[in-house]
C-alpha cells in the first residue's frame, strides 16, 4: 500500500472513530433524559396516586357520614345512591392500588438475589389464609427450589394466581397445586387449579390489561394476570398458561436458579 493510500485508510479510520464517539455521546445523552424523564414520571404517578386517594378517602368518608346522619331522612332508592356512590368510591380505590402496583412492577429496577420458593408460598398463603378457609380450599405443593429472583414480588405473583384459582374455581372445593421442575438453565413453575378453564379464543387475552374473561359481575380489575407476567419478565423468566375448558387451568413461568 502507497502512502497515499495508507493516508486515505487513516483518515478514513479516524472519521469513523470520530463519528462513532459522537454516536455513543449522543446514546449516553439519550439515556440520561430518559432517566430523567423515568424520574419526572414516577413523581407525577406518585403524587397524583396520592391526591386521588385522598379524594376517593374524602367521597367513602362524607357518603358514611351521610348515611349515618340522615338515615332516617332517606327512602330507599336514596340509600341505594347512597349505596352506589361507597361501592364506587371502594372499586375506584381498588383499582388505583392496582394500577399503581402494575407500574411500579414495569418500571422497577430491584436486584434479583436468592430466593427461597419454599419461603415465598408460607407468606403467601398466610396472608391469603383467610381467602383460602371461608372457600374451602385446598392449596398443595411440592417440594420448591431457590432460585434468582424478587421475594416480595414473587409472593405478589402466587398471590395473584392462587386468588384467581379459588375466585374461578366455579365448584366447590377449589384445589390448587404448585410445582415445579428443572429444565436446562431454569425452573419452570406451574400452578393448576380445577376450575372453569379458559376457551381456546380467549387465551390469548388472558395476560391483557383491562382483559375481564368474565365480565363486571366478577371481582377485579384485569390487572392481575398481566402483573404477574410482567412481573415474572423483569426477573428474567416467561410465563403462559395452558387450559381446558371444565377441566381447569395451569399457569407456568420460569425462573433463574439461584447457582
Amino acid at each position: 500500500m502507497g502512502n497515499s493510500e495508507q493516508t486515505r485508510a487513516e483518515d478514513e479510520l479516524e472519521r469513523l472513530r470520530r463519528a462513532l464517539d459522537a454516536e455513543t455521546r449522543r446514546c449516553v445523552e439519550f439515556r440520561a433524559r430518559l432517566d430523567r424523564a423515568d424520574v419526572d414520571f414516577e413523581e407525577f404517578v406518585s403524587k397524583a396516586a396520592h391526591n386521588l386517594r385522598e379524594s376517593l378517602r374524602d367521597v367513602a368518608s362524607f357518603s358514611q357520614l351521610l348515611a349515618e346522619t340522615y338515615a332516617d331522612r332517606l327512602d330507599s332508592e336514596g340509600g341505594v345512591f347512597l349505596g352506589r356512590i361507597r361501592e364506587g368510591a371502594a372499586r375506584a380505590q381498588s383499582l388505583l392500588t392496582d394500577v399503581v402496583e402494575y407500574w411500579a412492577t414495569s418500571s422497577s429496577d430491584r436486584q434479583s438475589s436468592e430466593t427461597d420458593m419454599e419461603a415465598v408460598l408460607r407468606q403467601t398463603l398466610l396472608l391469603g389464609g383467610r381467602r383460602i378457609m371461608e372457600q374451602s380450599a385446598v392449596v398443595t405443593h411440592d417440594p420448591l427450589p431457590r432460585i434468582c429472583g424478587d421475594f416480595d414480588i414473587l409472593a405478589k405473583v402466587l398471590h395473584h394466581l392462587i386468588k384467581n384459582a379459588i375466585q374461578y374455581a366455579g365448584k366447590p372445593g377449589p384445589r390448587v397445586h404448585i410445582s415445579c421442575r428443572r429444565k436446562d438453565l431454569e425452573w419452570v413453575f406451574s400452578v393448576q387449579d380445577n376450575g372453569l378453564g379458559v376457551e381456546p379464543p380467549f387465551q390469548g387475552r388472558i395476560f391483557g390489561v383491562f382483559q375481564r374473561l368474565h365480565g363486571k359481575e366478577s371481582p377485579g380489575h384485569g390487572l392481575g394476570l398481566p402483573f404477574c407476567k410482567k412481573a415474572i419478565e423483569r426477573l428474567g423468566g416467561r410465563m403462559w398458561m395452558e387450559s381446558m375448558p371444565g377441566a381447569g387451568s395451569t399457569f407456568f413461568f420460569t425462573l433463574p436458579p439461584a447457582d
